[in-house]
Parts: C-alpha cells; sequence; structure tokens
C-alpha cells in the first residue's frame, strides 16, 4: 500500500525579552550560575501572584501580524495542570481557549520546487518550564529558564515529509529573525520543536495513529527524526501492527525514537482560566501601530532584490536568509554600478569568513558596506585581480579603511596599459621558447604555463585576461584549435 504522510509541528520560540513573563527575573538563563535568575513567583511559592510582562504580548502579536494571523482583541490564560520536576507549582500558565493568534500560515518551497502555504492553527503565550539536567544516575533542575516567555506556534497537519517540515523552519525562522523577537539560537534551546505525525492510505481523508516526538532542538533532528519515525510506522503498518498514540523522543546518536509514555489528551491537563491573571485586552490603535511598525517580511525583500537589483532567484534567497545580512548587503549596494559584483563577494568571501555569526557582528564589522561595494567595483572593472582583491579583503575584515587607498600605497593596481602588457607578453616568450613552441605544436597546456610565467613576474599585478590575448597574437593559434 502507499501511505502518506501527515505532520505538523509545534515550535517553541523563546522571546527576546529582558524578563521572564510573568516576575522581574533576568532572562539571563545561558549566562548566569543555576538557580541565580529565580524569585517566588518563578519557583512557585505559595501566595506568589504573577504579573503579565506586556513585551513578552507585544512581539506574540507582532510574529502573528507577520504571519497574516487573526489577532484577539480579548484573550486570556488558562492553567494546564501536570506534574513533572520542572514545574513546582504543578500547573503551566499558558493558553488554550483563547490564544492571542489564530490562523495565518508560512510559505514554503515544496519538494517539488513548487510553493506551498503551511497553514497555522493559533500562537499562543505561555511560561517557559525549568530545564532538568541529567549526570550519570544524577539529576538536577536549574529554574533559571522557568518562566521566561515562550511562544507556540502551531500548524495545521499541512506537512507531507520531512523535507517540508525542514523547509517550513528555516524559513519560519527567517521570519523570526526579521522580526527581532528572538535570537533564534538552537544551541541556546531559543527554539525547540515538537513533532505529531502520522501515515494514511494515500487518497484518504482520515489520519492515522498520531505519535508526537518532543524537544527537538535542531533543524536537522527534525528532518532524521521523522524519516526515521515515518518509516518506523510504515513497517509496522505493512506488517499489520496496530499503533498506539503516544510520545516519543529523538535519539540522535542512535538515530531512532524511543517511547516515553502513552499521549495526553487535553482533557486531561484539566485547563481552566487562570484565576490570578485578569482577561488580556488589546485596543484597535494599539493593533494598527504594532501592524504599522512591520519589517518588509524576507519573501518580499527576497522579491525587490531580484526586481530591484536583478539578482538571481537563488543570490536573493541567500542575501535574504538573515536580516542583518540583508541589510548590510543593501547599504553596499547603494551605490553600486552592479550589484552583482557586490552579490558575489558577500555570498563567498564574506558569508565564508562570517559563517552564523549574531546579527550585531555584522553591525561592528570593520569593513563597512561601502568598502566592500569599492572593492568589487575595483575587482569587477580589472583594476585589480582576484588574488590581490581578496588580499585587499583580508586587510578591511580586520581593519577596516579604504580598498583605493590599500591598493594605491601597496602598487597593488592591476597592469592593464597595452604597452606594458605587450613588453611582458615578449619577454615570456623570448625566456620560455621552447615551452612557446610546444603550444605552436599544439600544446595547451603551455599556454596557461606561459600565462603563469607572467603573473610571476609582474608579482600578480598583470592583468591576465589581456596577457593571455598578447600571449596568442605573438604565438599564433594552435594547429587544429579555433583560437
Amino acid at each position: 500500500m502507499t501511505w502518506q504522510a501527515v505532520i505538523g509541528l509545534e515550535v517553541h520560540v523563546q522571546l527576546a525579552t529582558r524578563t521572564k513573563l510573568f516576575c522581574g527575573c533576568r532572562t539571563t538563563e545561558s549566562t548566569a550560575p543555576p538557580n541565580t535568575s529565580v524569585c517566588p513567583v518563578c519557583l512557585g511559592y505559595p501566595g506568589a501572584l504573577p504579573v503579565l510582562n506586556r513585551e513578552a504580548v507585544r512581539l506574540t502579536v507582532r510574529t502573528g501580524l507577520m504571519l497574516g494571523c487573526r489577532i484577539r482583541e480579548r484573550s486570556w490564560f488558562d492553567r494546564k495542570s501536570y506534574f513533572y520536576p520542572d514545574m513546582p507549582k504543578n500547573y503551566q500558565i499558558s493558553q488554550y481557549e483563547a490564544p492571542l493568534c489564530e490562523g495565518g500560515g508560512v510559505e514554503i518551497e515544496s519538494d517539488e520546487g513548487r510553493t506551498r502555504w503551511i497553514r497555522l492553527r493559533r500562537i499562543h503565550l505561555e511560561e517557559d518550564v525549568a530545564k532538568s539536567v541529567h549526570v550519570g544516575r544524577r539529576s538536577g533542575i536549574d529554574f533559571n529558564r522557568a518562566g521566561v516567555p515562550l511562544m507556540e506556534i502551531v500548524t495545521e497537519p499541512d506537512l507531507t515529509s520531512p523535507e517540508e517540515a525542514f523547509a517550513f523552519l528555516v524559513a519560519l525562522k527567517q521570519i523570526l529573525l526579521c522580526l527581532k523577537v528572538s535570537p533564534c539560537n538552537l544551541e541556546e534551546g531559543n527554539l525547540r520543536c515538537d513533532i505529531n505525525c502520522s501515515l494514511r492510505p494515500a487518497g484518504q481523508s482520515g489520519f492515522g495513529t498520531k505519535v508526537e516526538i518532543k524537544n527537538l532542538n535542531t533543524f536537522k533532528g527534525v528532518r532524521e527524526a521523522l524519516r526515521f519515525e515515518l518509516e518506523r510506522q510504515c513497517v509496522a503498518l505493512e506488517a499489520g501492527e496496530r499503533l498506539v498514540q503516544e510520545t516519543r523522543r529523538w535519539d540522535a546518536e542512535a538515530g531512532a525514537t524511543f517511547s516515553m509514555r502513552t499521549k495526553e489528551q487535553a482533557h486531561d491537563y484539566r485547563y481552566f482560566p487562570e484565576p490570578d491573571l485578569m482577561p488580556l485586552r488589546l485596543s484597535a490603535e494599539e493593533l494598527e501601530q504594532w501592524r504599522a511598525a512591520l519589517p518588509e517580511h524576507p519573501a518580499q525583500r527576497r522579491e525587490r532584490f531580484m526586481r530591484v537589483f536583478g539578482l538571481p532567484a537563488y543570490d536573493a534567497r541567500v542575501l535574504t536568509a538573515d536580516g542583518a545580512v540583508a541589510d548590510y548587503f543593501e547599504e553596499a549596494v547603494r551605490d553600486a554600478s552592479n550589484p552583482k559584483w557586490v552579490a558575489n563577494w558577500m555570498m563567498t568571501e564574506m558569508l565564508r569568513r562570517m559563517g552564523d555569526a549574531p546579527p550585531e557582528a555584522w553591525a561592528r564589522l570593520p569593513l563597512r558596506p561601502a568598502a566592500l561595494c569599492a572593492l568589487a567595483e575595483m575587482a569587477g572593472r580589472g583594476r585589480i585581480n582576484s588574488t590581490t582583491a581578496k588580499a585587499v579583503l583580508e586587510i578591511l575584515f580586520e581593519n577596516g579603511g579604504d580598498p583605493e587607498t590599500i591598493v594605491r600605497e601597496r602598487g597593488w593596481e592591476q597592469i592593464s596599459d597595452a604597452a606594458e602588457v605587450e613588453t611582458l607578453a615578449e619577454r615570456v616568450i623570448r625566456e620560455h621558447e621552447r615551452v612557446a613552441n610546444d603550444y605552436r605544436h599544439g600544446k595547451a597546456a603551455a599556454l596557461q604555463f606561459l600565462i603563469g610565467q607572467g603573473m610571476r613576474l609582474s608579482r600578480g599585478q598583470i592583468n591576465p585576461a589581456l596577457l593571455r590575448e598578447a600571449l596568442i597574437q605573438r604565438l599564433g593559434p594552435r594547429p587544429g584549435s579555433a583560437e
């Protein structure tokens, strides 16, 4: 039988607020010593009352507006009851009946290269739980993370493959970074994902037995976990086994999922409205202000880069994947005669050096965008060759400065004067007559050797294209060649 995958994602995003969702503790989980950024509220002491962080609400609504969601002007928080060491109150303050955002979606590129719209069910706000730390046979709890604002983005079951799930997460991360609602640092747990997946016979509208995979913190892990789990379910169904609704965990080292517990239903959590918090009301004027302050959507920016700067789709996609990179490029091409020259330097040398640097690293670079543009122009017009251009870039990258000044002071400008090129070509042929004769007798590689000797004699400053032409004119075409 042919099976069809049905996949939905629950993406948990730690918001970039200075303090936690319901108290004044700093959100310094990754830098503070364990259990130091805590207070009676986030430790769940009896009688401690929560106070809502309005900035977390703004960031969540900002995300919903960017993703085309319907924003509730009146929403409220609920208590989600469960018993686990990472939640000392034995309940989590979350949203269930009235989430802040509903609907909307994210556009992705499907497996077949077409664009697909992945619908969202809801975006709600909740407090994060503490972090369990396991060392050998002992476990501990770090409550620094408890109470950090957590935005949960829940998709409809629209995804049909591990590759689509990966593409969705990449597209979503681009939007979140563009909005600056979260640093989205996967290593620090800023962005985590739960998977719901099942199989059904192709063409059937009903759903199969749903399995949840918890707490994946890499996009590659989501893809690999789905590949394994869907194959496991397929083998089981083909063998006539009955799947159970359960929660599983992904073991990256083993490359497999393992059962943790049977899956809870919503009623198991005994949701009811949080009595210590008033309902949340948002005015139409406030929503309109937040909507007006939205940045350009990454997809719109990608289309604009193609239309205004004449970039190919691939270049535009690479340069808009990170908002800081797109900002740097856009400033660099402000006075560029050929934006493609700048784009090439951005996608090769700059991204290779910067890697996954945070946005602030681009702002602190000694190499300013205008200097990169000037360097790209010099290289593109043949004033310096690629080797020299990379050497100049190295200096600019470390110390900043003006590429024109660096080239002039070091005498690195490329020799393109016709008389100088001809003189050098004659010298190369005279000093390497045997190799020149090899070329005349049909040995193509001999020409490259002669060009290399010319580059050596000129210390890399001769224009290689002009030198090649000058050599061919003096040597004559090879027998049987079209030169």
